[in-house]
């Protein structure tokens, strides 16, 4: 009999700042991952000056699961000193940072912390999908960039939002505000490698005004230019060549989807006049018509080509429960 391979054992760490209306499904969703190579040992808030119910909620879930604990800093120190705090306390190798304002599938604990049976691995991160309607243009703008830095990510990761990593270090500097991207850089300086788990999906909201959207995207791209100038490390985001080249092939795809659009409008409208004309010159009814032969084949087996192929249209999100639940 083959022995049972032992699990990966990790510790996660939430950060959190007034995180009332998320939290408590957040922890519900990390409580009910479905794993099977991995373990969750612990489950480590990092309160962050909270003026809100947060760190009510964490504590009610404390006395449902041991596992959960509670730190609190009673102000506001940043989200590199959150995670500074969890490292101190973490007490597996293998670490799992999340956002207190998203929420995980209920696989993606496993996908993405499952690729670390390989020794050269030292950081992966999982795929953020919006849960913003794109009936704005904030949120469509917010759909578009993540979009685009899916397509990126599967080039060169640049991760961010859920991140796991080896615990080859104790800290990160206080200056750096782009921590997903400096534990980037420390794993890559210690020769292990950076990966992208798409299919590890968490959910997260975007920014749903253009003032916010600028705000954010400013902040980020502040930090990442202060991390090449002090620390020498170039995220994937400031390779411009490679945004443009992705960026492009976007601009095609929206090309060829508006040409196919007047397509679809000029053959409609052809097929609609000669429905007239048989309708009223010919009075023709079509009691028994002429078959469109080329619809008629092997369903299931062209069902089966469709799923090999990429989409034509992807819709952004697809949810059959809450944002927790599977379905992205």
């Amino acid at each position: 009999m083959v022995a049972e391979r032992e699990k990966i054992r990790v510790s996660v760490g939430v950060m959190a700042h007034n995180e009332e209306a998320n939290i408590g499904k957040l922890l519900d969703a990390l409580l009910n991952q479905h794993l099977h190579e991995v373990e969750i040992s612990e489950i480590i808030v990092v309160a962050s000056g909270c003026t809100d119910r947060t760190e009510d909620i964490v504590r009610e879930y404390m006395e449902k699961d041991p596992r959960i604990k509670l730190l609190v800093q009673k102000r506001r120190e940043g989200k590199t000193s959150a995670i500074n705090l969890f490292l101190k306390h973490a007490k597996e190798d293998i670490c799992v940072i999340e956002s207190g304002d998203t929420l995980p599938r209920e696989d993606a604990i496993e996908k993405l912390v499952r690729m670390f049976r390989d020794p050269n691995v030292g950081m992966t991160g999982a795929h953020k999908v919006p849960v913003n309607t794109p009936d704005h243009i904030a949120g469509l703008l917010t759909h578009l960039r993540l979009r685009l830095e899916h397509q990126l990510c599967l080039e060169i990761p640049r991760l961010g939002e859920l991140i796991a990593f080896r615990k080859v270090f104790d800290h990160i500097p206080p200056d750096v505000s782009m921590d997903e991207a400096f534990v980037e850089a420390l794993v890559v300086q210690r020769g292990l490698q950076v990966r992208y788990a798409p299919d590890a999906i968490v959910y997260n909201t975007g920014p749903t005004s253009i003032r916010d959207f600028v705000k954010q995207r400013r902040r980020n791209h502040a930090g990442h230019l202060y991390l090449k100038h002090k620390y020498g490390y170039k995220v994937s985001s400031l390779q411009n060549s490679r945004v443009i080249k992705i960026a492009l092939k976007e601009i095609w795809g929206a090309i060829r989807f508006i040409y196919m659009l007047v397509l679809l409008a000029l053959l409609e409208g052809w097929a609609r006049l000669l429905g007239w004309y048989d309708f009223a010159i010919r009075k023709e009814r079509y009691e028994v018509w002429d078959m469109a032969w080329s619809q008629k084949a092997d369903v299931e087996e062209q069902k089966s080509q469709l799923e090999g192929l990429p989409m034509v249209i992807t819709p952004v999100v697809e949810r059959r429960g809450s944002p927790g639940q599977e379905g992205g």
